[in-house]
């Protein structure tokens, strides 16, 4: 049976259109979740060496910018747009992605019943895996999620959230960079820095007690 788990070798991050404008008519999460998750996405890119393409719809109309947590990313392939509502309109985009090599897509994006859901439709029809990170993704209404994800779902994506994503990738703490994974996990879960926080304390005090 092939597996349904992320290869972070054949995978590619795209982040469509997380542009200040558009953040601020998300209704279905808030905001400040919305954007932490997605740098934690760029920070997870980075740590396990995962090609990331961005883009932006009209970046400069009331769409607005990218947000500078995808705009500043190093070795980020940003690719413009000519006014393509679905990113995989554009040849550049859909050639961006070919020139990786690779069939599985991490996605996500503004609104997500548009921006995320077309290439997402796009790219399952040209035999692409897509995997559709939820909470790093925002839109206009919690009802819009639901029917978009039912259609995403239908179509053959695979809805999931940014903590299983960075885990996928993770598979075990028995790596070099466990520390770097474990910072990631303590600033999407708060709390969880909180139990990272008191167990060193711990540790290290038991340490000096032997």
């Amino acid at each position: 049976m092939k597996t349904i788990f992320i290869d972070p070798n054949d995978a590619v991050l795209l982040l469509i259109d997380h542009q200040s404008g558009l953040f601020q008519t998300v209704k279905d999460l808030d905001v400040p979740t919305l954007r932490r998750n997605v740098k934690a996405l760029t920070k997870l890119a980075q740590i396990a060496d995962i090609p990331v393409i961005t883009t932006a719809s009209v970046p400069e109309g009331p769409n607005g910018p990218l947000i500078p947590e995808v705009s500043n990313m190093l070795n980020a392939t940003y690719v413009p747009r000519n006014g393509e509502i679905n990113a995989w309109d554009n040849p550049n985009f859909v050639k961006a992605v070919e020139e990786t090599g690779r069939k599985t897509l991490i996605m996500a994006g503004t609104w997500t019943n548009v921006c995320m859901a077309f290439p997402t439709l796009s790219a399952l029809a040209e035999g692409y895996a897509v995997y559709d990170i939820l909470d790093a993704s925002g839109t206009i209404s919690n009802m819009s999620t639901d029917i978009t994800m039912a259609r995403m779902v239908q179509a053959g994506a695979v809805p999931v959230d940014t903590v299983s994503v960075v885990a996928e990738v993770q598979r075990t703490w028995n790596r070099s960079d466990a520390e770097e994974f474990a910072s990631l996990y303590a600033e999407l879960v708060p709390n969880y820095g909180l139990l990272i926080e008191s167990y060193g304390t711990a540790y290290g005090e038991g340490q000096k007690n032997k």
